[in-house]
């Protein structure tokens, strides 16, 4: 009971401890905080956070990694619809990551501006874990340019970096505040991203016969 009682303390303070570093990071930005920014923030002694975390690069990375997956398995799962059109599945997509933000914008920030499109450091340490949401995306757009319902001569690798960038690019508008934050907002991004990459992957003619390779 007692060992449980620990383990149970610990995955708090290592939680409070994570929640602690978004809101800094977002605030300050990774580069102009310190560990003890961190400890200040979370209301803990500065060698506890050393006792969870080797530095506070490991910090942003676990940050990462984590958010990261949460997206990577949404995708998944959106994908294993049956009976669900390309455009609905990407609709799916859009709204998982649109509404990631909504409801986290101080970590969503942090994956944007610290990790994402840090391409000279964290975006290059987690390179292939990024390109692996291009892959899954792609897999969505391969399927349907195979049974005819988008077009063939766009890859299917260009469609989910285009479809992938134009969501990024919302993001960065709502986190440099140039676009405004309501729910109206958001969910009218989620209809006009997808109608703007679909409609130029649609193909004219549905009945299209499907395509081999």
């Amino acid at each position: 009971m007692a060992g449980s009682a620990r383990s149970n303390e610990a995955v708090d303070k290592h939680r409070l401890i994570l929640d602690a570093a978004i809101r800094v990071f977002a605030r300050k930005g990774f580069h102009h905080c310190r560990v003890s920014d961190v400890a200040d923030e979370a209301g803990v002694a500065y060698g506890l956070v050393y006792h969870y975390f080797d530095s506070k690069e490991e910090i942003l990375n676990r940050l990462f990694t984590e958010r990261w997956q949460l997206m990577l398995d949404a995708i998944v799962d959106i994908d294993r619809q049956r009976d669900v059109s390309a455009r609905d599945k990407l609709y799916g997509v859009a709204s998982f990551i649109i509404d990631s933000y909504r409801h986290e914008p101080d970590l969503m920030k942090v994956i944007i501006v610290e990790v994402t499109r840090a391409a000279n450091t964290f975006g290059r340490l987690h390179l292939a874990k990024i390109r692996e949401a291009y892959t899954l995306i792609a897999g969505i757009v391969d399927d349907a340019r195979r049974d005819g319902s988008f077009k063939a001569d766009i890859s299917a690798e260009f469609a989910a970096m285009c479809f992938y960038g134009a969501i990024e690019q919302l993001l960065s508008g709502w986190i440099f505040g140039y676009l405004p934050t309501t729910d109206d907002e958001f969910e009218r991004a989620k209809s006009l991203v997808v109608e703007t990459i679909c409609g130029g992957l649609e193909a004219a003619d549905t009945s299209a016969p499907a395509i081999s390779g």
